[in-house]
């Protein structure tokens, strides 16, 4: 077992502590967030908690601000993990990238790359041979179509269709 570390404690972080507690793996999970005062410090006091915390995840809509956290958690030494939830399917030719999470409900079939701090939200199907590239946000209900290709930080429409 070991810890986890979100930083954000809203509405992502609620999703991203949930999916983690699905999967039965950390001992402790705390929060960092500049404005959340159940949180037991700053967005920028990461570096404080290396001791206690080895795994981090960054739990913000900005993608070039989860990215950009992303990179200064990995330098500072945590393990980056993917979050998957127990309701989502991932087939295991597919490849996820560390600070990513997948939410309930979603499918990533054969040979799917996603990329690093991706968020993929529930009842996403991305197909077969697809990439997702780093910091994409794909709402709810959106379907990639079989070998395409997301740009790096795309935020798709719920309900969307990505050729």
């Amino acid at each position: 077992m070991s810890n986890l570390l979100i930083l954000g404690a809203g509405q992502y972080g609620m999703v991203a502590n949930e999916i983690a507690r699905t999967m039965k793996s950390y001992d402790s999970i705390d929060f960092l967030d500049d404005n959340n005062p159940d949180a037991i410090g700053k967005l920028n006091e990461f570096e404080r908690f290396r001791e206690d915390y080895d795994s981090a995840v960054v739990a913000i809509g900005n993608a070039e601000l989860r990215l950009s956290f992303l990179d200064k958690l990995k330098s500072a030494g945590f393990n980056l993990p993917v979050l998957i939830h127990e309701k989502a399917y991932v087939a295991p030719s597919a490849a996820i990238e560390g600070g990513s999470f997948i939410e309930p409900l979603a499918v990533i079939h054969t040979d799917v790359k996603v990329g690093v701090g991706c968020i993929i939200s529930a009842g996403t199907i991305i197909n077969h041979n697809a990439v997702v590239s780093d910091g994409c946000h794909l709402n709810c209900g959106t379907i990639v179509e079989s070998s395409a290709v997301v740009p790096e930080r795309y935020r798709s429409d719920y309900g969307q269709d990505i050729k």
